[in-house]
């Protein structure tokens, strides 16, 4: 009959289709897996793995982030982390200038070629410090994200510092941290600014200025412990001379550790929404158009992979140390010149790279929190730390960094202060930091240290 009526079907395909998976996630072998997934570090990954390709036979999708099969191994998720961070990046030609330093130490006594070479061989791994960073930062946010940034970033300088420390160099020591701040301040800023104002060139970037202000406030706070023990010094008002100064740099060390701490309180704990970026208002509002992106590493691969090249960078340092007055001597380049600014271009590859890369993505506050943030946290947490491990140590290291150098970090945080105040960038201010930056090159260049490295 045409009017004939149809038997309604009870259960439906998709029905069935439940059925079938509810009785598959009560099987044991499930259960198990979801059990055990939490308990090793790529558990999470491998069980995504099988459900993307459950998804890919069902509904045919294809995943952005990782396009795997269903029998992918964890030796298989191993040798796709070391093709994404290995061998995705052509600055990673320079890694084996690493082992070359030292086999070139061990055969030779030329320290300038050392020097170059494992200079070389560090840079590469403090750019993927930073991008190993920047991955583990998706899984946080913006404002822990720059931390993390400047933490690892900063890595290298603790690293090198540690070992000069430990072979007599208070003087690399010094100089070297000083010359981090001058380049994250100036270079690395300066870069980021002149970038992202090229790419956005029809608008000014704007970032948090109440978060810059607390920054400078700090770097100010960080100048005056320097400027104090170089002023006693020179002016010979010490209470008891030659004791005096080192006191008070130990002294002031202690507070200024105390300051950060206080300062990680307030900007991660007490004042969180002080420090909430553009981009993560956006986020809530669903202006941002930069959702799409996700992360290469998981949570745990970004992990390991910091231990792994924090720990060849340790190694390298301890090479880099050994031969700076070898080189400075074969090149006739004055240690100061080295310390201040050849040392701070291989710290400061993360830093450079990670700020100007989120500034061309409109980001200004990540790039804000790896530059300057950077700088904070080597003038109030890397110098007091290295002054404090030295009085442990034995070794009498001071604040006093010298009259010249006090006053290159008293002007370079006075501009960059000025740049800052009304909280937006364009190239023209990246282009003055810049500038800047090139007149204290010149200037350690031509300038004699006055206080032995020794």
């Amino acid at each position: 009959m045409d009017n004939q009526v149809e038997k309604p079907n009870l259960i439906g395909s998709g029905s069935l289709d439940d059925l079938s998976r509810t009785c598959k996630m009560n099987s044991p072998n499930v259960r198990a897996m979801h059990k055990s997934e939490d308990e090793i570090p790529f558990g999470r990954e491998i069980a995504f793995h099988l459900s993307e390709s459950t998804a890919l036979d069902v509904h045919g999708s294809h995943s952005r982030v990782l396009q795997a099969s269903s029998n992918e191994t964890l030796l298989a998720i191993i040798y796709r982390s070391i093709q994404v961070v290995v061998f995705s990046n052509r600055f990673n030609l320079l890694i084996p200038f690493g082992p070359l330093a030292i086999l070139v130490e061990k055969l030779t006594d030329h320290h300038g070629w050392v020097f170059a070479l494992s200079l070389l061989g560090i840079m590469p791994l403090a750019e993927r410090l930073g991008f190993a960073t920047e991955q583990l930062a998706f899984y946080t946010g913006d404002t822990v994200g720059g931390l993390l940034n400047a933490t690892f970033g900063n890595a290298t300088e603790l690293i090198i510092s540690l070992y000069a420390l430990k072979s007599g160099l208070t003087r690399v020591v010094q100089l070297s941290l000083l010359g981090s701040i001058l380049s994250n301040m100036l270079l690395v800023l300066g870069c980021a600014f002149l970038c992202g104002g090229i790419v956005f060139h029809k608008k000014e970037q704007v970032f948090n200025k109440a978060a810059a202000t607390v920054n400078s406030g700090l770097l100010l706070m960080a100048v005056m412990g320097l400027l104090f023990p170089a002023v006693l010094h020179y002016t010979h008002t010490e209470m008891h001379v030659g004791k005096s100064e080192l006191v008070l740099s130990r002294f002031s060390s202690c507070v200024m550790l105390v300051a950060y701490a206080a300062y990680l309180f307030f900007q991660l704990k007490s004042q969180k929404s002080l420090y909430a970026s553009v981009n993560e208002d956006e986020i809530q509002t669903g202006n941002n158009s930069n959702n799409d992106e996700s992360p290469d590493l998981s949570k745990w691969e970004s992990i390991i992979w910091l231990s792994v090249l924090t720990a060849w960078i340790s190694i390298l340092s301890e090479y880099l140390v050994g031969a700076i007055e070898g080189a400075s001597t074969s090149w006739k380049i004055p240690i100061a010149f080295i310390s201040v600014i050849l040392l701070p271009l291989v710290g400061n590859a993360a830093e450079h790279g990670s700020a100007i890369m989120f500034a061309m993505k409109d980001k200004l506050d990540i790039s804000l929190g790896v530059a300057i943030g950077s700088s904070t946290q080597i003038s109030m947490f890397v110098i007091p730390f290295c002054v404090v491990v030295a009085w442990i140590m034995g070794i009498p290291m001071d604040l006093n960094f010298q009259l010249f150098e006090t006053a290159a970090l008293f002007l370079t945080v006075i501009v960059v202060a000025f740049m800052l105040q009304e909280g937006t960038a364009n190239y023209f201010k990246g282009l003055m930091l810049v500038l800047c930056y090139l007149i204290v090159a010149a200037s350690f260049y031509v300038h004699v240290d006055s206080q032995p490295v020794d």
